[in-house]
């Protein structure tokens, strides 16, 4: 096993509810066989998401990955993520990135793309692509500037003020017209009653959904938004493990999850939470932090493998001035689909 750390510094600093956003601090890992085979994967921490920091992560593969690996049958990849979990209690990035480099062994060694070995429901996904917090003129011509380069779904970022945020939508609605899907992203910005002003104001934008419009830590806001407002509401940041999945489905406090596989632990952990969202009735989203295209190859496996993941936020390799697995997937006019290549499809 083979772990190190890249910086990868993004070409535009953008701006959320709570940060500003300027480079992606990855780690990754090779894993090599006594074979042709090889793996790798990805793990991108953030602390406000995954509560951990690259350093960890990079410690945690060497001081814990290594020794449970190294030796061990490299096809068995349920068994060594089982084995992994509760030493990597608390490491969701590190746990994502020996399992995308242990699904990237075994796609690689059956000589097969993971999207098909996963289920291979459908070929390609469109993706939604970002705008973050930026005064309302920059918001337009950021989206005017976007459907030109042939994306049809875009994502805004606010959270600051829901007045503001909503003239912002209103602005970018009536700038691309009613063909464009529209989403908006909170960031946990929000009270219960500023997110249900801003819903009511925000109607003639005609909104796909509002994403995480309440604290995290409060899931019960999150129910009461739901509850609330006519626009499907979208729970990320309180989505962290299965136990959030279930408690989510199950207090019906969410109307679709966003399924991130660096803040879930992986492959493995997210093919489990989409389980939950399936038999609860809950549309998914797989989503993504600003990380490589490696880690966005494997986002888009899971959601071409499944059904009702239907939507898809992967975006996040886009702004990197440098990706060391750029061509991971391939874009074009809004629409992902994989190399096709085994494994993650990166030939590295």
């Amino acid at each position: 096993m083979e772990a190190w750390r890249a910086d990868l510094p993004l070409r535009e600093p953008y701006r959320i509810a709570y940060e500003t956003i300027d480079r992606c601090e990855t780690a990754f890992v090779r894993l090599v066989t006594d074979g042709h085979a090889t793996g790798v994967g990805c793990g991108t921490a953030d602390p406000a998401m995954t509560g951990e920091t690259t350093r960890d992560t990079v410690q945690a593969l060497e001081d814990v990955v290594r020794p449970l690996l190294e030796g061990e049958d490299p096809l068995r990849p349920a068994h060594h993520l089982h084995r992994l979990r509760e030493p990597l209690a608390g490491r969701p990035a590190a746990r994502a990135a020996v399992d995308l480099a242990l699904h990237d062994l075994l796609g690689r060694a059956a000589g097969l793309p993971l999207w098909r070995i996963l289920g291979g429901f459908r070929e390609t996904i469109p993706t939604s692509i970002t705008i973050g917090i930026l005064p309302a003129d920059e918001t337009v011509e950021r989206a005017e500037e976007l459907v030109g380069r042939g994306f049809r779904c875009l994502k805004i970022k606010g959270g600051d003020d829901p007045e503001v945020d909503a003239e912002r939508a209103l602005r970018v609605r009536e700038a691309v017209g009613p063909d464009i899907e529209l989403r908006f992203d909170a960031n946990q910005g929000y009270t219960v009653e500023q997110a249900v002003r801003f819903v009511e104001r925000v109607r003639g934008a005609r909104l796909e959904l509002l994403e995480q419009p309440t604290p995290a830590g409060e899931p019960a806001l999150l129910g009461r938004v739901t509850a609330e407002v006519p626009l499907p509401v979208m729970a990320d940041e309180s989505l962290r493990s299965l136990v959030d999945a279930y408690r989510l489905a199950h207090g019906e406090l969410a109307d679709m999850l966003n399924v991130k596989l660096q803040k879930v632990g992986g492959l493995a952990e997210a093919l489990r939470i989409n389980a939950v969202a399936r038999a609860a009735g809950l549309e998914a989203m797989v989503g993504c932090l600003d990380e490589p295209a490696l880690g966005i190859a494997a986002g888009l496996a899971f959601a071409l493998a499944v059904p009702n993941v239907m939507y898809a936020d992967l975006d996040g390799h886009l702004d990197l001035a440098e990706d060391p697995t750029a061509g991971a997937v391939v874009l074009e006019d809004g629409l992902l689909r994989p190399t096709d290549l085994p494994g993650l499809g990166w030939s590295g």
